[in-house]
């Protein structure tokens, strides 16, 4: 029976071979965001497939099997039967040297981490949220879990909105009678004891440092809004104490600023921090106070890189438009003047001198910061709904958070730079 199972099998890829599965990501694509989960979902079931950069908006191509068909149906993706000949042209014209496309095989789907606390908190998770709504598994670990070494599982990592310094958010002055700040310490406080730890700021230490030695690994780290300057600035400051009374029962040190260690840093450099604790900002790194344009005025544009010599950010770029809405968070974007010369920025506001979109290799691995709290809600509150991304299946915005989960599926190539 298993013979007979095995040679209708060959039969169908045979005949389906014939012709493959064309997903564009231009302007065509009804759902951008789910023909990622599709594309994840087709890796997970062992399929290899082709990442097509730069052609039609980055689109995906498959092998024509009527399982992955029947997906593209039931998730609402547009797709087009190609025939050979046709695979064979689109072939011809993404390898001609002056054409800036680029084919990128990927294999397998990586193993996804989302670094979130347990408590409800009134705020969402961009990432979060469209993992969701593509259909994109993934776990939940926070920081017993990374303290006691269980990054080693995962391939990527996204860190969810968060304070790395042990400041909870610099929320004191506007919330701290809030029921959701007094549990949040509470639950910090007492994780920080069970784990041996005198003060939430050394977890929080112990947590950034776990997870610069898990891209120094070969780890892929992806982060948005506070958990990006947050992050620097903790692993700065891994000398000294940044944190008043309220945030940890004793003072700062007075001469905190002058310890600080940029060379842990994996973004930033020469920033200031702001120490008053009554105030809502972490360091000047955040160019929040600088975007006083109307909503419908601020945007970020995207860089183009060479699909065939600059493969990595190319694939972290992929999107049916180079400018994209702008959006607020704790954490808005990154002031240029302080980034690191070896950091590559990939979107920017060129006209405030800010970057928003930025990448960089540790080690074996790499990270990308991606300031802002939520692509399609310009100034998100705490305490705001989470946004319905039923209504933004085309969310440039997102499309670039899913790069990044397809990006570690990538055929490992040799470096032409």
């Amino acid at each position: 029976m298993r013979f007979f199972l095995a040679i209708a099998f060959l039969i169908v890829v045979k005949s389906a071979s014939a012709s493959s599965i064309l997903v564009p990501m231009d302007d065509r694509q009804a759902n951008h965001l789910k023909a990622y989960g599709v594309s994840f979902w087709v890796l997970e079931n062992g399929v290899v497939m082709e990442w097509l950069l730069n052609y039609r908006g980055g689109s995906f191509l498959f092998p024509h099997l009527k399982t992955i068909e029947e997906e593209l149906i039931i998730r609402g993706v547009s797709y087009e039967i190609v025939a050979d000949g046709q695979v064979n042209a689109i072939r011809t014209e993404i390898s001609n040297p002056e054409v800036n496309m680029e084919v990128v095989q990927l294999e397998k789907a990586p193993k996804i981490a989302v670094y979130t606390p347990k408590s409800a908190l009134p705020w969402d998770d961009a990432v979060t949220m469209v993992l969701d709504y593509a259909e994109i598994p993934y776990d939940k670990i926070y920081d017993s879990a990374i303290v006691m070494g269980v990054l080693p599982k995962y391939d990527w990592l996204h860190l969810h909105h968060e304070d790395f310094t042990g400041q909870y958010g610099k929320f004191y002055a506007s919330f701290h009678r809030e029921a959701w700040y007094i549990n949040q310490v509470a639950d910090a406080e007492r994780d920080a004891a069970n784990l041996g730890f005198s003060k939430v700021s050394q977890l929080k230490l112990a947590v950034a440092n776990n997870l610069r030695n898990f891209v120094i690994g070969g780890g892929f780290l992806f982060t948005m809004c506070s958990g990006t300057d947050s992050f620097d600035i903790a692993l700065a400051a891994h000398e000294t104490d940044i944190c008043e009374r309220m945030f940890d029962g004793d003072p700062r040190d007075p001469n905190c600023q002058n310890e600080l260690d940029y060379n842990m840093t994996f973004a930033f450099k020469d920033f200031i921090l702001v120490q008053d604790p009554m105030v809502y900002e972490y360091s000047n790194i955040d160019g929040t106070e600088l975007h006083r344009l109307p909503p419908n005025q601020d945007k970020f544009t995207l860089f183009d890189f060479s699909a065939k010599w600059d493969v990595v950010p190319a694939m972290l770029t992929q999107c049916h438009t180079d400018v994209i809405d702008g959006f607020m968070g704790q954490t808005t974007d990154f002031r240029r003047d302080l980034i690191k010369s070896n950091v590559l920025v990939m979107g920017e506001n060129k006209a405030l001198n800010t970057a928003r979109y930025i990448h960089g290799e540790l080690g074996q691995g790499t990270w990308t910061f991606y300031g802002g709290h939520d692509p399609e809600d310009f100034q998100h509150k705490v305490g705001d709904p989470p946004t319905d991304l039923n209504l933004h299946p085309n969310s440039p915005g997102y499309r670039l958070i899913l790069n990044n989960i397809l990006f570690p599926a990538a055929k490992k190539q040799k470096r032409k730079t």
